[in-house]
Formats: structure tokens, sequence, C-alpha cells
């Protein structure tokens, strides 16, 4: 019995088995994947609030513009795309809405809050300053110069090329057999 209890005496002072420490670090790392999957549900459904708090904004603009193509993606970092450029992102603290516009110098932030409401008004001030820039362009944009008929260029057949390519080497294999065989005698 005494030799029982130095064993177990030893086996508490031994570091824990490798089984054990696996099976504790995948408990740890399922409750941070619980966290992080959570985290991401609360940010799409954020953006699900903000997307169904601008439809009446988006049923105002004219079908005739194809400008904005509203969605929601799903990745690492969920966004609501309002066109190519803009999308709205959630904040580091993920209760902050971001207005983000990509351009060729950067990301720039175009409004950040809190509430839907701001960022209805910032979304729909975005949206009046790109529907703007769109009637300057084409109210600038020069008509295409009267289109031409390219005239068709026939390919060439590359048939007879090769039937002389083959006549021209025959004659000068012909021809260097005869030398060869002159220059021998």
């Amino acid at each position: 019995m005494v030799a029982s209890g130095v064993n177990n005496a030893a086996n508490d002072a031994q570091p824990k088995r490798l089984r054990d420490a696996l099976r504790q670090a995948r408990i740890e790392a399922a409750d941070r994947t619980g966290v992080v999957v959570d985290l991401r549900d609360a940010e799409m459904a954020r953006l699900d609030i903000l997307n169904e708090a601008l439809d009446p904004l988006f049923g105002e603009i004219p079908h005739d513009i194809e400008l904005f193509d509203r969605g929601i993606s799903q990745g690492d970092a969920p966004r609501l795309w309002i066109d190519m450029i803009a999308h709205v992102v959630m904040g580091r603290d993920k209760r902050m809405y971001r207005l983000v516009q990509d351009t060729r110098f950067g990301r720039k932030v175009l409004a950040e809050s809190h509430d839907v409401p701001t960022m209805v008004k910032a979304v729909t001030d975005y949206i009046a300053r790109r529907m703007i820039e769109r009637e300057h362009v084409l109210a600038t944009a020069t008509p295409p110069p009267e289109a031409k008929p390219v005239p068709v260029v026939r390919q060439r057949s590359r048939f007879w090329p090769f039937v002389l390519g083959v006549v021209v080497g025959a004659i000068g294999l012909f021809a260097l057999a005869l030398f060869v065989s002159m220059r021998g005698h």
C-alpha cells in the first residue's frame, strides 16, 4: 500500500500526458472558434439590419442606373457592398459601422458610426455624390468617332510556301549529292 501511495504521489508530480494536453488544447481551440463564430454572426446580423434600413434608399434609385449593386459578402470580415468600390464593414469593436471606399491610393473611411440612421445618411450622401459624378461624366463625354468598317485581311494559305520549301530543299539535296559524287571521281 505504501508503494502505491508513493506511485500516486509520483504520478501527480509527473507532467500531464500528451493525450490530456491535446484534449485540453482542442477544448480551448473550440472555445476560441465558438467566440469567433459568434462575433461573425453578430457582424452579419448588424450588417443585415443596415441592409434592410437601406431598402427605401435603393428603391428610389432609377432602374436605368446600374451603378450600384448592394449585397453582403461573407468572408473573414463580412461586408455590405454598396457598389464596386464602396462597402460597409464593422469596426474593431464589432459595433461600429464603417463606410469605406477603395481608391487608387488605398482605402478611405467615409463615415463611422454606431447608429443605423447615421450610416443610412452617410450611404445616401455617397450614392448622391456618385450619381452626380455619373451625370458629369455622361454630360462631358464626347461621342465616339464614326465607326469605319475594318477591312478584312485574308489569311494567306500556308500550303504553297510549304510546297515551295520542299521543292527547293529537294533540289538543294540533289545538287549537293551531285557535287559530292563529282568530287569523289
